[in-house]
């Protein structure tokens, strides 16, 4: 049956919350399914619940810019798929909606996959007008040397030959007759380069213990005690502290902690491919994976996270992608 409005023709329908059950408003309500795509979708549900796109932002540490090429579905204009993908799971989980749901009609309505990362978006890619100038320049001396190489060989051309020079006569010689005097014999000439006599390590020790083989083994083991351990790099804790939100599985079962040194994104795939973490993680967070095999973690900056495990610093994130189990080892 219609809903007979009569004379307004302004009918915004809001949910009443004070009702005990479902509202016969729920059939306004919209939907994952609603619009052309899914950024029409999310964008109906956040304005039926009346935010804005910087309340969203807020909520979900996503730029502003983000969520509008998602509503939009501007993709050329968000990051690669897996970040985008991570995006869309936040907004949906945001407004209360599924959020795997929001990811399957994504990728219906964006089916082919991408396989590499593009750069963030904001950077452009300009000519070196240095280069261009470069070549010029270039391109101009090259051709003065050959313009001059030609000259030269025309004048030698046309020169008369040089006159041709009689030999020098031989330089004469005269040896004194008589004895010669010879002098004093010179020292012999003094090594500037004799290296150092070689020291066998603990030697001295074991000459000092009686000369066994033993003292020599214990003079050894003593000084591979004595070797500084590599230090980690300088202003690094050395144990895991918690200085915000902490993400991912509980700390009685994980292993290894990520925590982000600064602004920084994090997806964190299994062996398949599937996504099992993606967010922009803020300074002082930090993400605990489960303990599961084949776990790879890809960052936008590695030096943005400090590696934990057990607790303990491991020092940062050797590169953009790594597989957990390396950090384990």
């Amino acid at each position: 049956m219609a809903l007979d409005t009569g004379r307004v023709t302004d009918f915004n329908p809001t949910y009443d919350s004070r009702g005990g059950g479902a509202s016969a408003i729920d059939t306004y309500m919209p939907t994952l399914d609603s619009g052309p795509n899914i950024g029409a979708a999310l964008r109906a549900a956040r304005e039926f619940r009346g935010l804005s796109l910087q309340d969203v932002a807020d909520s979900t540490r996503i730029r502003r810019a983000y969520l509008s090429a998602i509503e939009e579905m501007r993709l050329e204009d968000l990051p690669s798929r897996p970040f985008t993908i991570g995006y869309v799971r936040a907004y949906a989980k945001a407004l209360g909606l599924d959020s795997e749901a929001a990811v399957n009609r994504f990728k219906a309505d964006d089916p082919t996959p991408e396989t590499e990362l593009r750069e963030p978006v904001g950077v452009r890619k300009t000519g070196d007008r240095r280069l261009g100038l470069g070549l010029t320049a270039g391109a101009l001396v090259i051709g003065a040397i050959v313009a001059w190489n030609l000259a030269q060989r025309g004048l030698s051309e046309a020169a008369p030959p040089a006159p041709a020079v009689a030999p020098a006569p031989a330089a004469e010689t005269s040896t004194p007759e008589g004895p010669l005097a010879l002098g004093a014999p010179l020292p012999a000439p003094v090594e500037s380069t004799v290296p150092e006599p070689y020291k066998t390590p603990g030697l001295e020790v074991a000459a000092a213990a009686g000369g066994s083989a033993d003292a020599v083994i214990a003079a050894k083991q003593a000084e591979g005690l004595n070797a500084a351990d590599p230090e980690e790099p300088v202003g690094l804790p050395a144990s895991f502290k918690p200085d915000g939100q902490v993400y991912g599985a509980a700390a009685g079962v994980s292993t290894v902690t990520l925590q982000a040194r600064e602004s920084a994104s994090i997806i964190v795939r299994g062996g398949d491919g599937s996504v099992y973490f993606a967010r922009q993680l803020a300074k002082g967070e930090a993400y605990r994976a489960p303990a599961l095999k084949g776990l790879v973690v890809d960052v936008s900056e590695p030096t943005a996270f400090q590696v934990f495990v057990d607790g303990e610093s491991r020092g940062l994130l050797p590169a953009n992608q790594t597989n957990l189990s390396r950090l384990i080892g």
